[in-house]
């Protein structure tokens, strides 16, 4: 299901319908910039309330651009909220992956462009200090200037430069470059066909040679408590999962952070898997399988599943 976008609960009296049009409009960008920097949506939903709070309780009468004050709120919001998930994260049981977000609805999430989205990225933006994650998502998801960057930020436009460079840098180190949407598209419908016919011999046919997996139980749920390296490997981890837990699943398409996912449903309709993938020109370079239970309720039961 897309991310709430109700109406926030009514503030103050003193709080004009123009303050909460202000508020409103400019809310999935807010929502967009802490849904990047935490993959989570409850996080990210925290975030953009505090926010709302802030907004309330300010002298609203000297804020000549409201848009800009809030980006600028709930990014400075995030970065200290991002401090506080690393610490939590230390201690995750097994492999971290975002939650999937359901972007049918809201295709970019108030972005210009759609990468910082992508759950492989929001992967590797962990590797990033805060400030580097919040000054990456701000220019390569929103386009905003480095000037404005360093505005937000408070530091300075060179500054600025050297953070987003610095964040380009660690997330293109040995990363290949994305497979463009007819490739990826492709092995997505491939992926699905051979899961669907229980083809482990198809599905590693479309694994380039050092792929990796990542699953994440969270500790709720049983699931590999280390990142899968190698073709063979991750040929016998699929050989498991579908042996022991896919062999009466259904597959459905999903739209989840800006691409294809493949969610797996258990035979009373729940959803018991979010796989997504990170593709090249080679094939799957990473499977990203979300088990976590706790990530997967927003995508709530499907009745009719087609098999």
């Amino acid at each position: 299901m897309p991310h709430d976008t109700a109406r926030p609960e009514p503030g103050p009296p003193s709080v004009a319908d123009d303050d909460v049009t202000d508020f409103l409009d400019v809310r999935p960008q807010l929502f967009g910039i802490a849904y990047r920097m935490l993959g989570s949506v409850e996080e990210a939903e925290d975030v953009v309330q505090d926010a709302w709070i802030r907004w309330q309780n300010t002298d609203r009468r000297g804020v000549q651009n409201p848009a800009a004050f809030l980006t600028t709120t709930t990014t400075r919001l995030a970065i200290n909220a991002a401090t506080s998930a690393r610490a939590r994260r230390e201690t995750y049981v097994g492999p971290w992956l975002p939650e999937p977000v359901d972007t049918s609805a809201d295709p970019l999430l108030g972005a210009v462009r759609a990468e910082a989205l992508d759950a492989a990225v929001l992967v590797l933006l962990e590797r990033l200090t805060p400030t580097e994650r919040a000054a990456y998502v701000l220019r390569e998801a929103f386009d905003y200037s480095y000037r404005r960057v360093g505005e937000v930020l408070d530091v300075t436009e060179a500054h600025a430069r050297q953070l987003v460079r610095r964040a380009r840098t660690a997330l293109g180190s040995g990363r290949r470059a994305p497979a463009d949407p007819a490739r990826r598209r492709e092995l997505v419908t491939a992926f699905l066909a051979a899961a669907r016919a229980g083809s482990v011999a198809d599905l590693e046919r479309l694994l380039a040679d050092d792929v990796h997996a990542r699953s994440d139980g969270g500790g709720v749920v049983h699931a590999a408590k280390v990142e899968i390296l190698g073709h063979d490997r991750v040929v016998t981890l699929l050989d498991n999962v579908m042996r022991k837990y896919w062999s009466d699943v259904l597959f459905s398409e999903v739209e989840v952070n800006g691409g294809t996912g493949v969610l797996v449903h258990r035979a009373d309709g729940e959803v018991g898997a979010l796989v997504m993938l990170e593709t090249s020109e080679r094939g799957i370079e990473q499977l990203m399988l979300v088990l976590n239970p706790d990530k997967l309720h927003r995508h709530g039961r499907t009745a009719d599943v087609t098999t």
